[in-house]
């Protein structure tokens, strides 16, 4: 069954049906869900990062303070990365071609 208003030609060399369609739906759901966890354990990670530092018992420890900031950091532009490397496979699979 295909449907009408997909009936552009695409790279893969073939007209999107429904099922393609919303499978490419539900991977652009899933990467902006993923983008969001990588956000939420880096403001986790900021929040433990910014515990450590305040402990005033423990200065012989604030290093793990230090390193977690360090790694919230890391794992923020981890999680900025994947999101536009699978959002350009996505475009690049399914852009449509320009002819005439």
């Amino acid at each position: 069954m295909k449907i009408e208003l997909f009936k552009e030609v695409y790279e893969n060399k073939e007209e999107i049906i429904l099922r393609d369609y919303l499978a490419l739906e539900r991977t652009r759901l899933a990467n902006e869900r993923t983008l969001l966890s990588y956000t939420r354990a880096s403001l986790y990670m900021i929040l433990g990062g910014i515990t450590f530092l305040q402990l005033q018992d423990f200065k012989e420890i604030r290093w793990i303070g230090y390193a977690t900031l360090a790694s919230s950091i890391v794992i923020i532009l981890i999680g900025i990365y994947r999101f536009f490397l699978i959002n350009l496979r996505l475009k690049r699979l399914y852009a449509p071609q320009n002819k005439p």
